[in-house]
C-alpha cells in the first residue's frame, strides 16, 4: 500500500512517514526542500529496506507544483491508498494589523495545497472504492484563539473542506479525518522557552492516524482531537 505525505521532512510529516515506514508501508513525499528529501530517503531506505521511498521537491503554497506533484504521482502508477495532507504554514500574528497578504499566503499553504492535490488523486481512489484521506487541521480551526490571525481563518477552512469532502465520499467508501492537534511540539517550538513535556509529541498524530486506519470498512474516525494534558497555550 501507498501512503502519501506533504510536508514529510519533519515534525508531524516525518513522525507519520516512519510510523508507516515501520508497518511496511510505501511512501510518497513531499516537501521544498531536495536535500531534505534525500536524507530521508537515505535512513529510510537503510532503515526499512523492504519498502519503497519516492520524493519529489515542491512547493505546496504553489498551485501549479501541487498540480504536478500531483501529475507526478499519477504518472508513475502510485495507486494513493493513503492521503496525509499535512503540510502547513503558521504566521502569528492579528487579523486587523498582520501583515497584507497574509491571508493569501495562509489560504495557499494550508488550504489550496490539500484541496488541489486531493481532487487531483480523487477520480483514481473513486474508481478503486477505496482510500483514507487525512487533513491535519488544528485546534484553531473550531476554537478562536488570539494571536493565530489569518492561520485560524485558514484552518477553519480547511476543516470545513474535510466535513464537506466526508459527505462526497461516503458512496464511494472513502475514509475522510480531521485531525485536530493542540500544540505539538516540532521546530517551531525549538527555539522557544516551552517544556516540551508540556506539548504533544509528533508521534502521538503518527500513532493517532495509524490507529484509524486498522479499522473496519464499516468504521471512520471522522475527527481526532488531540491537546496537550495540561491545555491548551
Amino acid at each position: 500500500m501507498n501512503v502519501i505525505i506533504t510536508g514529510a521532512t519533519k515534525g508531524m510529516g516525518r513522525a507519520i512517514a516512519e510510523r508507516f515506514a515501520e508497518a511496511g508501508f510505501n511512501l510518497v513525499v513531499c516537501a521544498r526542500s531536495e536535500n531534505d528529501l534525500e536524507k530521508l530517503k537515505k535512513s529510510f531506505s537503510e532503515r526499512f529496506p523492504s519498502i519503497s521511498v519516492e520524493t519529489k521537491g515542491a512547493d505546496i503554497g504553489n498551485v501549479n507544483q501541487v498540480k504536478n506533484f500531483a501529475k507526478w504521482i499519477l504518472d508513475c502508477g502510485f495507486s494513493p491508498d493513503v492521503l496525509v495532507n499535512n503540510a502547513g504554514y503558521f504566521i502569528p500574528g492579528k487579523i486587523y494589523n498582520e501583515e497584507e497578504g497574509t491571508l493569501q499566503k495562509m489560504l495557499d499553504v494550508n488550504l489550496n495545497c490539500a484541496y488541489h492535490l486531493t481532487r487531483s488523486l480523487l477520480p483514481l481512489m473513486i474508481e478503486r472504492k477505496r482510500g483514507h484521506i487525512f487533513n491535519i487541521c488544528s485546534i484553531a480551526s473550531f476554537k478562536p484563539m488570539a494571536d493565530v490571525g489569518s492561520y485560524g481563518i485558514s484552518k477553519f477552512a480547511l476543516y470545513g473542506f474535510t466535513k464537506h469532502l466526508r459527505e462526497e465520499m461516503k458512496p464511494f467508501g472513502i475514509k475522510v479525518t480531521a485531525v485536530l492537534p493542540g500544540a505539538t511540539y516540532t521546530s517551531s517550538w525549538e527555539e522557544s522557552d516551552i517544556d516540551p513535556s508540556r506539548i504533544i509529541e509528533a508521534n502521538d498524530i503518527a500513532k493517532m492516524i495509524f490507529a484509524c486506519i486498522q479499522l473496519s470498512d464499516g468504521a471512520v474516525v471522522e475527527d481526532i482531537i488531540i491537546r496537550p494534558q495540561l491545555g491548551d497555550l
